[in-house]
Protein backbone atom coordinates (compact mmCIF):
# COMPACT_ATOMS: atom_id res chain seq x y z
CA UNK A 1 0.00 0.00 0.00
CA UNK A 2 2.94 2.37 0.88
CA UNK A 3 4.81 1.33 -2.32
CA UNK A 4 0.70 2.40 -4.19
CA UNK A 5 0.80 5.61 -2.08
CA UNK A 6 4.71 6.65 -3.74
CA UNK A 7 3.92 5.96 -7.24
CA UNK A 8 0.46 7.67 -6.75
CA UNK A 9 2.05 11.19 -4.92
CA UNK A 10 5.06 10.77 -8.04
CA UNK A 11 2.68 10.03 -11.45
CA UNK A 12 2.00 14.21 -12.70
CA UNK A 13 -0.51 12.63 -15.28
CA UNK A 14 -3.63 14.41 -13.44
CA UNK A 15 -1.43 17.06 -13.40
CA UNK A 16 -0.98 17.89 -16.77
CA UNK A 17 -4.81 17.19 -17.05
CA UNK A 18 -5.49 19.90 -15.03
CA UNK A 19 -2.96 21.91 -16.81
CA UNK A 20 -5.30 21.24 -19.80
CA UNK A 21 -8.43 21.80 -18.16
CA UNK A 22 -7.55 25.07 -16.82
CA UNK A 23 -5.65 26.41 -20.76
CA UNK A 24 -9.19 25.02 -22.32
CA UNK A 25 -11.33 26.87 -20.04
CA UNK A 26 -9.24 30.19 -20.40
CA UNK A 27 -9.56 29.71 -24.44
CA UNK A 28 -13.06 29.20 -24.21
CA UNK A 29 -13.73 32.13 -21.81
CA UNK A 30 -11.64 34.59 -24.54
CA UNK A 31 -13.62 32.85 -27.23
CA UNK A 32 -16.90 34.10 -25.66
CA UNK A 33 -15.72 37.54 -24.71
CA UNK A 34 -14.34 37.92 -28.12
CA UNK A 35 -17.64 36.92 -29.89
CA UNK A 36 -19.85 38.89 -28.03
CA UNK A 37 -18.13 42.16 -29.42
CA UNK A 38 -17.86 41.36 -32.85
CA UNK A 39 -22.07 40.35 -32.17
CA UNK A 40 -22.17 43.76 -30.86
CA UNK A 41 -19.99 45.81 -33.61
CA UNK A 42 -22.27 43.69 -36.70
CA UNK A 43 -25.33 43.49 -35.34
CA UNK A 44 -25.38 47.98 -35.21
CA UNK A 45 -22.97 47.76 -38.90
CA UNK A 46 -26.50 45.40 -40.09
CA UNK A 47 -28.92 47.80 -38.79
CA UNK A 48 -27.36 50.81 -40.50
CA UNK A 49 -27.36 48.74 -43.64
CA UNK A 50 -30.59 47.85 -43.20
CA UNK A 51 -31.94 51.80 -42.59
CA UNK A 52 -29.75 52.63 -45.82
CA UNK A 53 -31.31 50.43 -47.90
CA UNK A 54 -34.66 50.49 -47.05
CA UNK A 55 -34.77 54.51 -47.87
CA UNK A 56 -33.06 53.86 -51.17
CA UNK A 57 -34.74 54.20 -54.39
CA UNK A 58 -33.43 52.27 -57.38
CA UNK A 59 -34.12 53.33 -60.74
CA UNK A 60 -33.31 51.81 -63.79
CA UNK A 61 -33.84 54.67 -66.57
CA UNK A 62 -36.41 56.15 -68.67
CA UNK A 63 -37.36 55.76 -72.17
CA UNK A 64 -35.86 59.62 -72.69
CA UNK A 65 -32.27 58.28 -71.93
CA UNK A 66 -32.03 59.40 -68.27
CA UNK A 67 -29.73 57.11 -67.05
CA UNK A 68 -31.18 54.85 -63.52
CA UNK A 69 -29.46 54.73 -60.55
CA UNK A 70 -29.32 54.64 -56.26
CA UNK A 71 -31.32 57.18 -55.05
CA UNK A 72 -30.96 58.01 -50.54
CA UNK A 73 -32.35 60.84 -49.12
CA UNK A 74 -31.81 63.20 -52.29
CA UNK A 75 -28.50 62.11 -53.52
CA UNK A 76 -28.02 59.96 -56.84
CA UNK A 77 -24.95 57.70 -56.56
Amino acid sequence: MIKFIKNFRKDEDGAVTVDWVVLTAAVVGLAAVAYQQIETGATGLATDVNTALSSATISTGDSNGTAGGITTAGVTQ
